[in-house]
């Protein structure tokens, strides 16, 4: 039997209140937002063909609207990586079953933005590094913090910055991660594919997504663009 998520059905219905549903105004789901130090370790800004690293930080809607407003960022697609299951539906991965996180697919210009700073931003306000198998209001493995990377230098610039986060305990909490390479990306279903944006009215995205892209706004000026 399938299992199908509340925030799936919000996002099929196109519901704008919670109408009731478990889960809406939970605690803690305002989005994280600390201040980080720039990476130490980090590449130049250099011409050439598009980077592609892949982000796990909770529900994927979220993850996917900060990184839309980032200059520098040629495209931001939802989907699912990190599991066995090839080609997964929705439905499979909200079973927690199937190894996948929910995730998102940032191709970037280097000539534009660094890796080291989609790093900052993924650390900084895109999710809470600290919360283990969760985000928010969601609970699960599918919705795991990770990083998979596309690059021997990208996985050496992450574990290089996980390192001096944890050095200058910049969190209260150890950073839990996951760096890994990628195997495979496959994108969600087309209802989910910038969600945020069309939906900006859903109790989900204004309680738990627009507080993040608020954050990168404020934090990051030169950095933010609008839709």
């Amino acid at each position: 039997m399938k299992r199908f998520t509340w925030r799936g059905l919000v996002a099929v219905l196109g519901l704008g209140t919670c109408i009731g549903l478990v889960g809406c105004g939970v605690a803690g789901a305002e989005g994280q937002s600390t201040v980080l130090p720039d990476p130490r370790q980090d590449e130049p800004l250099v011409a050439g063909p598009p980077r592609t690293v892949v982000f796990a930080g909770g529900c994927f809607w979220g993850v996917q609207a900060v990184f839309e407003h980032v200059e520098g960022v040629i495209s931001a697609t939802s989907g699912y990586a990190g599991g066995s299951l090839k080609n997964p539906s929705y439905e499979a991965v909200s079973t927690g079953t199937t190894g996948h996180a929910e995730s998102v697919q940032v191709v970037y210009d280097p000539a534009k933005v660094t890796y080291g700073t989609l790093l900052k931003v993924f650390f900084s306000v895109a999710h809470d590094p600290t919360e283990l198998n969760r985000q928010g209001p969601d609970t699960g493995t599918q919705y795991r913090s990770a990083i998979f990377t596309t690059s021997p230098d990208e996985a050496r610039l992450t574990q290089a910055y996980i390192q001096q986060l944890t050095s200058a305990k910049v969190f209260g909490q150890p950073i839990v991660t996951e760096v890994a390479p990628l195997a495979a990306f496959y994108p969600a279903e087309a209802y989910h594919q910038d969600y945020a944006k069309l939906h900006p009215e859903s109790m989900y995205i204004v309680i738990n997504d627009l507080p993040k892209v608020a954050h990168l706004k404020a934090q990051f000026p030169t950095l933010y663009r609008p839709y």
